[in-house]
């Protein structure tokens, strides 16, 4: 461990931190007021984000980083990690059929483990990477004219079964998420890219079909569903204001409200009942209100500096596993926040993405910290085999 951390990339690990700060300090103003007003104190959405910090570094964060990297390219880890993941996405479907009070928002998404309310999502897609990082390593080499289809279908068909699984909750945002780490993932393998494509197509029209057949077994609930409220908002958000477009046109007044300098840190006035969930979803906007357009695309920079740093480190990897692991993070990274600031400024349907270490909540916050700390050690790693290899050269 100590020897490790002598290659730890500051460069990755300190926006980690500046963003892991910012978070706790964003979500306590952007919380205050709505607690206040349902007679909370003010600081405990902010004193749990920043408990959810420590706690995802010390049990999370920092053993990710501290085990040898052939713990994650282990059979039984890989196989166990992914198993509890579809136990957990099973066990939410089950909730989402025969206990329908279950569902928030239309969908069921977390599992409530009394302390903490745990969304199965956020582990799953730590897990896929993990899965297809090994899965792909193994297969390097190995995808020859006439073999890539038997190599490749078996990740194909668990990326295609994890996403069905999500996309029952119902949860698109996150179906597109996995969905994304696949594609990236198959095509920065080394396997062909018109190959991929094509498997991945297959995947989607895959998943399409399953949502055809559940639009045929039940479209009642199609019709009432929240999910369609969201995209109709999405599409007239003025016309369905008080039909679900609320959410959107708030944003719009709270982006205009703040201008270039903002109102001041804690100022904000759609974050007083008029932006629903303000720490979560909406986060940004509230942040550009309170301080300005200019220190929020800072902010959302550093995030995406954040991306940049970790694709480098797998662009000069050694290691094909180590490469596959920092460009399925990054993915996570950037199609998270490309959800989240896309709804925030009307160019996307809302999909309950939340912004990468911005927003309230503790299972992005454990499994983001996780998946630095293993980007961090393959960093690690990679400076200390090119050491050894240098060594002996």
């Amino acid at each position: 461990m100590r020897r490790k951390l002598r290659y730890l990339n500051y460069r990755m690990f300190i926006p980690y931190l500046i963003l892991v700060v910012l978070g706790i300090v964003l979500v306590y103003s952007a919380s205050s007021d709505i607690l206040l007003v349902n007679g909370f104190k003010p600081n405990v959405y902010g004193i749990r984000q920043a408990i959810y910090a420590v706690v995802a570094f010390l049990f999370f964060g920092v053993p990710f980083f501290a085990l040898k990297i052939k713990v994650f390219k282990s059979p039984k880890f890989v196989a166990g990690f992914l198993i509890i993941c579809i136990l957990m996405l099973v066990w939410l479907v089950f909730l989402r059929f025969f206990h329908s009070s279950a569902a928030v928002n239309g969908a069921v998404g977390w599992i409530n483990l009394g302390f903490m309310n745990l969304q199965p999502l956020e582990v799953t897609k730590l897990a896929l990477v993990i899965y297809l990082a090994y899965v792909l390593d193994r297969q390097d080499g190995k995808c020859t004219r006439g073999r890539i289809k038997t190599n490749l279908s078996h990740p194909a068909i668990l990326a295609a079964f994890l996403m069905c699984l999500v996309i029952v909750e119902p949860d698109l945002g996150g179906t597109a998420i996995l969905f994304m780490i696949t594609l990236v993932m198959f095509s920065v393998s080394g396997i062909p890219a018109k190959l991929a494509l094509t498997w991945l197509i297959g995947i989607a029209l895959f998943i399409g079909l399953v949502v055809l057949l559940i639009i045929i077994w039940n479209p009642e609930f199609l019709q009432k569903s929240y999910q369609l409220q969201r995209l109709m908002s999405f599409l007239h958000p003025f016309e369905l204001e008080r039909k679900g477009g609320a959410q959107l046109v708030n944003s719009y007044y709270a982006i205009h409200n703040g201008g270039i300098l903002g109102v001041g840190l804690g100022n904000s006035m759609q974050k007083r009942g008029y932006l629903p969930e303000p720490y979560t979803d909406f986060i940004l906007s509230i942040t550009a209100e309170e301080i300005g357009v200019i220190l929020t695309i800072l902010l959302v920079g550093l995030l995406f500096y954040l991306m940049l740093e970790i694709m480098n480190v797998g662009i000069h990897a050694v290691s094909q596993f180590d490469a596959l692991i920092c460009f399925g993070v990054a993915t996570i990274i950037f199609t998270e926040a490309f959800f989240n600031i896309g709804a925030v400024l009307g160019l996307l349907p809302i999909t309950g993405v939340t912004l990468p270490f911005i927003s309230y909540g503790g299972s992005s916050m454990i499994v983001l910290t996780a998946a630095i700390g293993l980007v961090l050690n393959v960093s690690a790693n990679e400076k200390m085999l090119k050491e050894k290899d240098e060594t002996v050269a």
